[in-house]
Formats: C-alpha cells, structure tokens, sequence
C-alpha cells in the first residue's frame, strides 16, 4: 500500500475486521489506514437483540472524499491533497495522514498551534479551569490542569508532556504510550480523542458529543472528511474513534453482539445495511441473490454465544484490540 514499487501497489482493495469467540462477534470497518475505492458496510442480524448495521461509504465515496480534501489543501494550505493515490486517471485510495511521509505530505508541525493553545487555556494562569475526564473505568472521573512547575498536564498524578503532530495523529506514541499504570492505560484514549478531534478547547468535559469534533482549524480533517461521506457518519478513522460518552453514539462503525445469527459483509457501496428491516434502500433482485449466497450463518450463534464480556479498558482503541488479538493467538 505504502510502497509504489510494490508489485501490488495497484490493486484496488478494502477491508473489514472481526472477532468470533465464545463471548460475542465484533466487527468493524476501518479507516485508519486508507480509504479504498471499494464500499464496504456491514450488517449483523442477532437472536435477541436486533439487527445493527454500519452503512459504510457510498458507490462514489472515494471521490467525495477526495474532493473534500482538496478543498482543505485549497482552504490552509497542508497536504491534504497528497494523500490521494491515482492510479490511471482513478482515485485508487486516500492515505491517512499517519501514512503522510510515504507520499511526501508531511504534517509534522500541523497540530502544534493547537497544542499550544490548549496549554495555555488549562495553564492556572489563565484561570481555574479543570480539565475533567470520564476514564469510563475503576478510577472514574479525574482532573487535570498544567503544572508551572514542569509544563505537564497533571491528571489525576498521571503526567502528560506536550504530544508532537505525529502522537495525535497515530495516538500510540509519546505520552499517549501505554503502559503499567491502569489509570493511565484508561485515561490516554480519552485525551488522544480529544487531541484528534480538536475537542478540548471546546469543553472541558471529556469524552464529549460528536457536536464538538473538528470544529478547530488545526484537526484531523482526514477524520472529519471520513465520517461526513460514510452514509450513517460511522467508522474507524482513527486509533481511539471508538471513544464516546457514556451512553453516547458510537462513531466507529462497529457491530457487536453476544448472540449472533447472520453477519452480512456487503461490498460496493449498494447494499449497505439492505437487510435490515427499513435500513437503506433494498437492493434488486440479483443483488438478493448474490448477498444469500455470500452469507453464511455464523458458527456458533443462533443465540448461544455467552454474553459479550465488559470492555477491557486496557485495550480500548484499534491499537489496543489488536494487541489482544495477538496476545489470544500466542497464549493458546
């Protein structure tokens, strides 16, 4: 994908990924590396608790989002418009902004404005005011404000250094690393979001209402763009995208379910959640034929999977539920 000299480097592809385990189907569509120029949405029917569906982007989603980012190079002039791949004459897929350098759109000094001015509104010298974030784990609802002493967001005894361009972007490095402290593990996809989603100069309560994303200049606009094409506004762009108030709408473009029935992969941007009762437009009759002879009942379900277990707040994010894929695979 990365490399133009790649063999491969032409072929026009897209994912979903999946989990299938005794607990429960997971299923989401990611965006977090590129956006493809193949549609994919998702549908999960279940024994007893309804049918979700994730809608995905439409039959010319590539383009839109496309268009949309050279309008934002246009608007401030970073290279939004570099991350547009083509291969003859067609958009073949949008790199995310992680991937920048492997097409010469560097936005190594993007966010740092923002940056700055976040630590100068939570700085006590401009005031009282708290940062507040919900870890949505043990240690709860915790403060945070900027030391003098040291110019580190102290949360709750947990300190946090300024993040470069490159952390908020990939939302895995500098001081949004994870580590031994659980509190910390719970606290940094809070404020990874709210870095991505240029949230935290317009609340002080994290996490916060998709009202309060991408508002800011300085913001992942690559995120912004993915979720105002995608039909239902769903879907992974980033590593913590699934981050969301309690009670809130998910963002990530996720189905999940401890009983399972029939979990539709469609692809080609027609079908997106057409078998759900009332979900999009139903698809003619040879687009039915095709989608039952793709679906297949998953194994395990018909409503006796056990029930989907509490989050592990530990490996919250994209990053994190990779990593206990992995730690699955080896621990057999």
């Amino acid at each position: 994908m990365l490399n133009p000299s790649d063999a491969n480097a032409t072929v026009d592809f897209a994912f979903c990924e999946f989990t299938l385990n005794a607990n429960q189907l997971f299923a989401n569509i990611s965006y977090v590396d590129f956006v493809g120029a193949l549609p994919i949405s998702l549908t999960l029917q279940t024994a007893n608790s309804g049918t979700q569906t994730v809608s995905g982007m439409p039959v010319d989603g590539i383009d839109r989002v496309a268009k949309k980012m050279r309008a934002q190079a246009s608007k401030d002039g970073h290279p939004w418009d570099k991350l547009i791949v083509q291969h003859q004459g067609r958009n073949l897929r949008i790199l995310a902004p992680t991937h920048g350098n492997a097409v010469q759109a560097s936005f190594d000094s993007f966010f740092e404005p923002y940056i700055d001015e976040v630590w100068s509104h939570y700085h006590p010298s401009h005031g009282a005011r708290c940062l507040r974030i919900n870890t949505q784990a043990g240690p709860g609802v915790v403060d945070g404000a900027i030391d003098p002493n040291c110019d580190e967001i102290d949360i709750a005894g947990e300190r946090f250094s300024k993040p470069t361009s490159a952390d908020v972007l990939g939302c895995n490095s500098g001081p949004f690393a994870t580590g031994a402290s659980a509190a910390r593990n719970a606290i940094i996809p809070r404020l990874a979001a709210a870095f991505a989603r240029s949230t935290l100069l317009e609340t002080d309560e994290h996490p916060s209402g998709p009202e309060t994303f991408y508002r800011h200049e300085r913001t992942n606009h690559y995120a912004r763009v993915v979720h105002e094409v995608n039909v239902d506004g769903k879907g992974y762009a980033f590593a913590y995208d699934d981050v969301q108030p309690d009670g809130g709408a998910d963002q990530s473009g996720k189905v999940e379910a401890g009983d399972p029935v029939l979990w539709t992969v469609s692809v080609g941007g027609k079908s997106a959640g057409a078998v759900a009762e009332g979900a999009g437009a139903a698809p003619d009759q040879e687009q039915q034929q095709q989608q039952q002879q793709r679906s297949q009942p998953v194994q395990g379900g018909g409503g006796h999977a056990e029930p989907t277990p509490p989050v592990d707040e530990g490996r919250h994010g994209k990053f994190g539920k990779l990593k206990g894929m992995a730690e699955k695979f080896f621990n057999k």
